[in-house]
């Protein structure tokens, strides 16, 4: 049986043995997805899903774990072929993804306050939608290192207790996202991974803002698996600026965007096949 058709049975599995600590009583095949603040982990997210439903701000904006269940569903003419439900709202579709946006910051406070403090304690939601690959992601808090001023002082340490929490398990694939302006040898996500995954053989590098690379410089080395060799190798996307959010650019003309930038660029357009979100949701898928 193939991963694809796994998938909806590990979701049911996940959502029985759903648990307040986040440890699940026995382990199930996961994509954790980690990176540091700011390294466009939420975008890389809502590209694969291709929807606006994360909360954004500044500072540290996901403070618990969601496991975000996508499950693809026939295409229909209904205007109401997208929804999320989740698990703590039992009964209750929610077709506006703002709302989406609004319920995950509610859960979110209900159980930190509305202060940065994060907690272990999982969301779960699920994600209909003809435009998604089947796909269990868990979304993790961003690593940070230096705590806001209404944060305990060891958050850093709170937060990678967290993560490991996810990534330990043998079982779990690790979405390692590294912003492609910084060397890969500092990037978080890396050594995290290599932690629980020395050989690299369960982790995933993604590696963001690429387009903000100086001029006549590139990350072809990391593209292609020269510099910290995975298994399962590097994808680079491009996600929206926050410039592109404000100015209400839609996920849709990003994707095409983020095309046209790997089909044209000098140093990517040999490999382009192997880039981009689309490429990315499919190895995810496989």
């Amino acid at each position: 049986m193939g991963l694809e058709k796994l998938i909806p049975l590990i979701n049911k599995l996940m959502t029985v043995f759903h648990t307040v600590d986040g440890a699940p009583p026995i382990e199930l095949p996961q994509i954790v997805v980690v990176g540091s603040q700011s390294s466009g982990k939420s975008s890389v997210i809502e590209n694969i899903v291709g929807r606006d439903f994360l909360p954004r701000g500044a500072g540290i904006v996901t403070r618990r774990p969601l496991i975000l269940q996508l499950i693809h569903r026939t295409s229909d003419s209904s205007s109401e072929s997208e929804w999320g439900e989740f698990d703590h709202v039992p009964d209750k579709k929610f077709f506006d993804f703002q709302e989406i946006k609004s319920e995950i910051e509610r859960e979110t406070d209900r159980v930190t306050g509305r202060t940065k403090a994060v907690a272990a304690t999982p969301i779960l939601l699920k994600i209909f939608s003809p435009n998604v690959l089947n796909l269990t992601l868990v979304d993790l808090p961003g690593i940070t290192k230096v705590p806001l001023a209404d944060q305990p002082a060891d958050i850093e340490r709170q937060i990678r207790e967290m993560i490991e929490i996810y990534i330990k398990s043998p079982k779990a694939l690790i979405l390692a996202i590294t912003p492609g302006n910084i060397d890969l040898a500092n990037s978080d996500a890396i050594k995290l991974a290599r932690k629980w995954d020395p050989e690299g053989d369960r982790t995933l590098g993604v590696i963001t803002k690429l387009d903000l690379l100086d001029r006549g410089t590139d990350a072809t080395d990391v593209l292609l698996n020269r510099v910290i060799p995975l298994k399962l190798g590097y994808v680079g996307v491009i996600n929206r600026s926050q410039d592109d959010i404000n100015t209400g650019k839609t996920i849709r003309d990003a994707l095409e965007a983020e095309q046209r930038f790997f089909q044209t660029h000098p140093a990517y357009r040999s490999f382009a096949d192997r880039c981009g979100t689309p490429f990315l949701a499919g190895t995810l898928n496989t």
